[in-house]
């Protein structure tokens, strides 16, 4: 028997590939197509709220954190704003860097609109958390002190390629659990994916453009030393490391593997609405 007779035989689907990537295939590439299509009053609403769902992790960051003193239980406190994005079907910007391409590698969107939700989500997560975090300077006075440490952590790093370094782990790990997430329906396990997730970033210190930016914000309205040029000069190292943590990390791998998949999707030998089919 080859190889090629041999993974039929295993397999339920005539692509002659195991299941599992036929199932992530048709997965990533239904829910990238979904969120590259979105009209504009959805798209924005929909980052406006992915920012107020971080503001409210960072709200249950800092509270543990004064609290406790801990990065690790605070970490695991913020993972209750990523729960919070997957229930209420929000979105963070690092979470657009595998679903989209796999849409667009398959044909099933252009790169016009994967830049469009990048640049959308990532303004609209901004404004949306800038708005949450006034509340919070506005609301908790007693925790300014901990919000403007915890913020000056991030933004006085001890070398730049640790910085960079930090930056290419958040993006990564933000990505790599998003498809973890999206590659379950059960609800228990996203909130524990959430909740690790939490513990990582935030309890190593991560540099997250979306989500550190929201606490940085945060801090500078409680008076910290930080003025607009050193956010803009963190912001504009951090952002682009993200992506290419997640792109380049996670993505380019997951495209690799499933390339077959996406090119016969993109060149009509099976409809998307087959390879569901073959999924389901």
């Amino acid at each position: 028997m080859t190889q090629k007779e041999q993974r039929e035989r295993l397999g339920r689907n005539d692509l002659d590939l195991e299941d599992a990537l036929i199932d992530e295939a048709a997965n990533t590439v239904t829910e990238g197509a979904k969120r590259l299509n979105r009209k504009w009053p959805e798209l924005i609403v929909t980052g406006l709220f992915g920012g107020v769902d971080v503001g409210l992790g960072i709200l249950a960051m800092v509270l543990v954190k004064q609290a406790t003193g801990s990065e690790i239980l605070a970490g695991m406190a913020f993972g209750i704003g990523l729960l919070a994005l997957r229930l209420a079907h929000s979105e963070l910007f690092t979470e657009e860097f595998l679903l989209p391409i796999n849409a667009v590698i398959a044909g099933q969107a252009n790169w016009v609109q994967v830049f469009r939700l990048w640049l959308t989500t990532l303004v609209t997560n901004m404004v949306g958390g800038a708005v949450f975090a006034w509340l919070i300077v506005i609301a908790l006075p007693d925790y300014h002190k901990t919000i403007a440490d915890m913020a000056l952590g991030y933004i006085n790093q001890s070398s730049l390629i640790v910085m960079l370094a930090l930056s290419l782990l958040a993006g990564a790990t933000i990505t790599l659990a998003t498809r973890m997430q999206q590659g379950t329906s059960n609800d228990t396990v996203k909130a524990i994916v959430c909740m690790i997730t939490g513990l990582l970033v935030i309890g190593a210190s991560m540099l997250h453009g979306a989500i550190n930016a929201i606490l940085i914000l945060a801090a500078m309205m409680t008076g910290a030393d930080i003025s607009i040029l050193d956010f803009l000069q963190w912001f504009g190292i951090v952002i682009p490391f993200n992506m290419l943590g997640g792109l380049l990390i996670i993505t380019l791998p997951r495209i690799v593997r499933t390339r077959r998949v996406l090119w016969a999707v993109r060149r009509g030998r099976i409809s998307l609405e087959e390879l569901e089919e073959q999924s389901a």
